[in-house]
């Protein structure tokens, strides 16, 4: 059986760690991006098994390095994950406050960056008849005070989720919401709170792989909905 390949971007901390973790598991090979050197090499030492892993820090806003990671992937690619993001200035600002050049970094991160990333990549992509996760927000469709900049980033995404999975209907295409978590970016969206209370992002994972375990069609998820393979409700 031919060993099954990711790319995951953010994959240093919070749930792209956890998802790297838990396909690592499952004997994956594994591409992963990380903008901090040293946290992306922390991650993938506690691996399984780091020899299936291609660590190749950088930031996926800069072409270079997204050359280097479609190079990294090679001739085939099963599943990319768009999950690094940028939240934005901290504490989060009215959009009568929020710096234009804010906005413009957020949405070069998580939109022109994903984007980009797919289109980089889309030949091995199209070779495996693979999967593209777009990690979207509830921000994306609901109107949050101070999560404008954020919100319309991923309402984006979630429109070029959709228009990519109607152009290319031999690949699936998903945009997931995975709800609140405890992660360092949702805590900077709350400075000095107490953020605990949050699941932990280990607990979004089991919606994700049933996701790609099953056949559900392109489209826009929420993982809350997702019911994991052994769960019931």
């Amino acid at each position: 059986m031919t060993t099954r390949t990711a790319l995951v971007t953010g994959a240093s901390r919070g749930l792209g760690r956890a998802l790297a973790t838990a396909l690592a598991d499952r004997g994956w090979r594994l591409v992963l991006d990380g903008r901090d050197a040293g946290r992306l090499a922390t991650a993938v030492a506690a691996l399984p098994s780091p020899d299936l892993v291609t660590a190749v820090p950088g930031n996926v806003t800069d072409p270079r390095h997204r050359a280097a990671l479609a190079e990294a992937v090679g001739p085939r690619l099963d599943l990319l994950v768009n999950n690094a993001s940028d939240l934005g200035p901290s504490p989060l600002p009215r959009l009568a406050d929020l710096d234009p050049a804010e906005l413009l970094r957020v949405l070069a991160v998580n939109t022109v960056a994903p984007l980009a990333l797919v289109q980089a990549v889309l030949p091995a992509l199209r070779a495996a008849q693979g999967t593209v996760v777009d990690i979207s927000s509830d921000a994306a469709v609901e109107a949050y005070e101070g999560w404008g900049g954020y919100g319309a980033s991923k309402a984006a995404l979630d429109q070029l989720t959709a228009v990519l999975a109607v152009e290319h209907p031999e690949l699936r295409v998903l945009a997931v919401d995975p709800g609140d978590m405890a992660t360092d970016m949702h805590q900077a969206a709350f400075p000095g709170e107490d953020i605990t209370d949050r699941p932990a992002p280990e607990t979004v994972v089991p919606a994700l792989l049933a996701l790609l375990d099953g056949d559900l069609p392109s489209g826009r998820y929420r993982a809350a909905d997702v019911v994991p393979a052994g769960a019931t409700r």
